[in-house]
């Protein structure tokens, strides 16, 4: 077998590993399914620069207005020329324009500017409703090659600096193999016009950079195609991203070193792919921060097929996003450890493809967990929650956190229940609840808390092992949950956040179709405000 070396140090005083990344030996047939970009490497950025300032530049490109009520232009367009306010006016009477949260209006030959583009912030604007508005503005503007000039006078510091956020959000694009339409992509600057704009700019750097940063990797690496990111390649790109950052340390697990560890969960789910299984623990602690980490796992299905349990071809090329619960929890600690947030908080990855070749699992097939438990498998579809066995089992052998949370794009029940408005939360502990329901209001990305009935104990009873890993009909996001809360600690405060319902899906007003990046931006603010 051959392989290459690739070296990620950690910050200084943190430790430096040599990750081992099999190529095409290990994989067969490889070669044959590798596109042009090579597989490591990252989609090329199209962000625009975003600059802060206290005065206007001259006109030109496209001028964007938050508006909440028609008082808001006498502050916040005071520096249009006079011909420019009242056709500005006028348009918007015209067009009965209500100033709700995310409409918008364009305007095309008014003075110098290529266009005026309004956007609603409702009428209780606060940040999530700031942030929503720049992210429609940003997705309705992301094709005009101009820059960008936000007047944002009378505005909060805050609020301008998350309307800037949401710019970056909605500019994201996912048409990488396009060639023309990334040629296209906007390169023109953001001008925040803000009367204090060095506190603004305080706010939006470096926690806003980041964060669209690290909202952007986790929807690239989610809406590249499964040729291109499987395990190993997750593993390099996050490397990429993130090593050499200060108080980052990276190890990754290969299939020899879960071997002796005793993962058969995680590897069971390898076995019938190619591409094989990695577990990727990415640990960030800023100055002052707790010794007690937030720990974050993600499930990490870089293509799901159900293996032998397979799945109706109808929609299957939705499941390359099946990673999206890791590209989530990975993001959330880049866009943490890149702001330097003083959290001491791990993320963990754990990555397989579940493919039905004959070496894959098979239904009454038993497996056994790092921790010991055996699990009889129902299922092969039934995968993330085994992956997950073995990263939890990880954790509580290795780690002492002060919480524990699991995210995963776990079962069509939870869709079932609660569309694409929410994601399923379980808890057996209402305080760590309450503060990821709080979190999620706060950046517009709502949890509906489900219950952990102890009844699903009987559901995945099994007559042959410990536990089985999916129960009868009824309450499969429940049961799901609950099998994964036993390979964590009952006393360690654990979450499980189901995604299912709304990781990805059609184009919306703030971003093109395919990944949503759920959860980053919530795990980013429950991290930096969690409470033990």
């Amino acid at each position: 077998m051959t392989s290459r070396r690739l070296f990620a140090f950690a910050a200084p005083g943190a430790l430096a590993l040599a990750l081992s990344l099999p190529v095409a030996a290990e994989a067969q047939g490889r070669s044959a399914q590798t596109p042009a970009r090579a597989a490591a490497a990252a989609v090329p950025s199209t962000q625009r620069p975003v600059t802060f300032v206290t005065q206007p530049p001259a006109a030109g490109g496209v001028l964007v207005l938050p508006l909440a009520a028609e008082g808001d232009l006498a502050t916040r367009a005071a520096s249009l020329a006079a011909a420019e306010g009242e056709a500005l006016t006028r348009a918007l009477t015209s067009a009965k324009f209500t100033y709700g949260e995310g409409k918008t209006l364009t305007l095309r030959g008014v003075g110098a500017w290529d266009a005026i583009h309004v956007v609603g912030l409702g009428d209780k604007p606060e940040a999530r409703a700031w942030q929503a508005a720049g992210a429609v503005a940003g997705r309705a503007l992301r094709d005009e090659t101009g820059g960008l000039t936000v007047l944002a006078g009378g505005l909060s510091a805050e609020a301008a600096s998350e309307f800037a956020i949401g710019l970056g959000l909605g500019e994201y694009r996912s048409d990488f193999y396009q060639a023309k339409a990334r040629e296209r992509a906007a390169t023109g600057p953001i001008t925040v016009v803000f009367e204090a704009a060095p506190a603004a700019e305080a706010l939006y750097r470096p926690r806003g950079t980041a964060l669209v940063a690290a909202m952007a990797w986790a929807r690239d690496v989610s809406n590249e195609p499964a040729n291109v990111i499987y395990p190993e390649t997750f593993v390099a790109r996050a490397v990429a991203e993130i090593s050499g950052t200060p108080g980052v340390s990276i190890e990754v697990l290969d299939v020899p070193a879960m071997e002796r560890l005793g993962m058969g969960a995680l590897l069971g789910v390898g076995k019938g792919s190619e591409r094989p299984p990695r577990m990727l623990i990415l640990r960030y602690r800023g100055a002052g921060a707790p010794d007690a980490p937030v720990v974050l796992a993600g499930k990490g299905i870089t293509f799901d097929t159900g293996g032998i349990s397979i799945k109706p071809s109808n929609n299957m090329g939705n499941m390359k996003m099946d990673m999206s619960g890791a590209a989530s929890v990975t993001g959330a600690l880049m866009a943490l450890a890149k702001s330097r947030a003083p959290v001491n908080v791990v993320a963990i990855a754990a990555l397989a493809e579940n493919m039905p070749d004959g070496r894959a699992i098979r239904p009454a097939d038993v497996l056994t967990a790092m921790n010991g438990n055996t699990i009889e498998i129902i299922s092969t579809d039934a995968e993330g929650r085994l992956v997950l066995a073995d990263a939890l089992a990880w954790v509580d052998a290795n780690l002492k956190p002060a919480a524990v949370v699991d995210v995963a794009t776990l079962t069509g029940a939870v869709r079932a229940a609660l569309g694409d408005e929410y994601a399923g939360l379980f808890s057996r502990h209402d305080a760590l609840a309450d503060q990821l329901i709080a979190a999620g209001k706060q950046v517009g990305e709502p949890l509906w808390r489900l219950p952990l009935h102890p009844n699903y104990a009987t559901d995945i009873s099994s007559t042959i092992a410990d536990i089985k890993n999916t129960g009868g009909e009824g309450a499969g996001a429940g049961t799901g949950a609950h099998f994964i809360g036993e390979f964590v600690d009952p006393e360690t405060p654990w979450a499980h956040l189901d995604i299912a319902g709304v990781a990805y899906g059609a184009a919306t007003d703030t971003g093109p179709a395919g990944s949503v990046g759920y959860s980053v931006r919530l795990l980013e603010r429950f991290v930096r405000d969690f409470q033990p």
